[in-house]
Order: structure tokens, then C-alpha cells, then sequence
């Protein structure tokens, strides 16, 4: 059996580009990879321990970038561009077949897989029906150890919420919820710069792939996120039963 060459945390960065994305929002969205790339480089050790990946969507969904290391020579930061309306169920549905294909391959070639962390940033709410997204998230997150049924490859998930995200609907899309390691939701302050809102967005996003790659580099595992005392201004967070005010 092939030695196992290490243990890796998946990052997919799944951002919106419905045409209300169009302007500020989606320059702030290109900068977002090259900025990791700029904090990895920085510490290349963590790069051995982090793949990343992006997926946009809108009637949608795409992946733009596969799961890959980002520091890899031959990587080639993919270009975004507006289009259609906002479907919450397409990059779901996509998520999980990649999930559990990236999955699949990386154990394949002798890695172990810590659990993914999904970033799923958005400026609005679904256009379709709750059922359907719902059923689609459902499909993504539910997982009984017992039983076994359900997808047992399911990520953590953290929604980003901006502009005029419905922040009530994302808070839906927490996961987990609620146990020993409950995920938070971040959402920028009313009426702050969208733009602006977004790179404070990844702020986080990269504060988070340093600080669990660094803990993983120490031989602990699992994603991190900031504490509320170290998040950029204009940007809060909230747990799955916090209310917004």
C-alpha cells in the first residue's frame, strides 16, 4: 500500500456572479486568488497542506478553477465575468460531485483528506424556490454516522454575505449548525462599500487557510476561522440562532 504523503485541507471558494455582481464587486471577487497566492507565497509550507478551488455560479454554476495548489507553476488564475440570474441549488449540486470526485483522486495519490470548507459569498438571495435550493444543500450536508446514509464527504460551510444579501436565507446554509465546532456566517455592515465589503471578505478567507494550514503544519486538524476581534471593519459574524440587527 503507498505511504501516506500527508494530510490536506480543501478550500472551494464559491462566489456569485449574477449580473448585480457586475462592477466594484466583481473586481474586488478577481483580486481574491491572486491575494492568496500573495499570502501563500509567503509561507510556502502551508501550500503542502491547503488545495484550493473556485466555483462561480449564477442560472449556473462553473468551475473555474479545480482543486489545486496554488502555488503550482503551471496554475493559471482563471478570469470571472457577470452573467444570468442567482441559483443557490446549481453550485450546490456542483459542489458535491467535486467534493467527492477531489476526494476520490487525493486519497487516490496517497494523501489523507481533512474535512472541506466551502466559502460560499453572495450579494443577493436565490431566484428559485427554497425547496429547491434547500433540497440541494440538504443533499450536500446531511450525513447520518449511524445509518451511513447521506453524503459522508460533506464540508463545513461559511457564507459571506454582501451587499444585498438576504442574510436570513444564509444563515440557512451554516454547517454544522450547532456541536463541538459550529461554522459562523460573516456579513458586511448595512450600506458599507460593496467593493470594499468583499476584500474585507477575503480577508477572513485568507486569515482562515493560514491559520488552519499553520495548525495543521503543527499537527492539529480542522478549519479555523478568525475570532470576532480580529475580523476587518465593516464585517460581523453570526451563528446559526443569532439575530440580525
Amino acid at each position: 500500500m503507498e505511504t501516506e504523503r500527508g494530510k490536506l485541507l480543501p478550500f472551494y471558494l464559491v462566489v456569485d456572479v449574477s449580473y448585480s455582481m457586475q462592477g466594484s464587486k466583481l473586481n474586488a471577487v478577481a483580486q481574491i486568488v491572486p491575494t492568496i497566492i500573495d499570502a501563500l507565497a509567503k509561507a510556502p509550507i502551508l501550500s503542502d497542506k491547503v488545495r484550493f478551488a473556485l466555483i462561480d455560479f449564477s442560472d449556473d454554476a462553473q468551475v473555474r478553477l479545480p482543486l489545486c495548489d496554488l502555488l503550482d507553476e503551471h496554475m493559471v488564475i482563471p478570469s470571472l465575468s457577470v452573467r444570468g440570474s442567482t441559483s443557490f441549488s446549481a453550485p450546490l449540486r456542483l459542489l458535491r460531485a467535486e467534493i467527492e470526485s477531489n476526494i476520490k483522486q487525493l486519497k487516490a495519490d496517497g494523501f489523507a483528506v481533512h474535512r472541506p470548507a466551502v466559502f460560499f459569498l453572495s450579494d443577493g438571495e436565490p431566484t428559485e424556490a427554497d425547496s429547491v435550493w434547500q433540497a440541494a444543500f440538504s443533499d450536500l450536508v446531511f450525513y447520518d454516522k449511524a445509518t451511513k446514509q447521506g453524503f459522508s464527504m460533506y464540508p463545513n460551510v461559511i457564507p459571506f454575505g454582501v451587499d444585498g444579501a438576504n442574510p436570513h436565507k444564509l444563515q440557512q446554509m451554516i454547517h454544522p449548525a450547532t456541536g463541538t465546532k459550529p461554522m459562523r456566517m460573516f456579513l458586511s455592515d448595512h450600506g458599507q462599500d460593496p467593493g470594499s465589503a468583499i476584500t474585507a471578505m477575503a480577508e477572513i478567507l485568507i486569515s482562515s487557510i493560514l491559520m488552519s494550514g499553520q495548525s495543521m503544519a503543527a499537527g492539529n486538524s480542522g478549519i479555523l476561522l478568525p475570532p470576532d476581534d480580529d475580523l476587518p471593519g465593516g464585517v460581523k459574524s453570526f451563528g446559526s440562532d443569532d439575530d440580525f440587527v
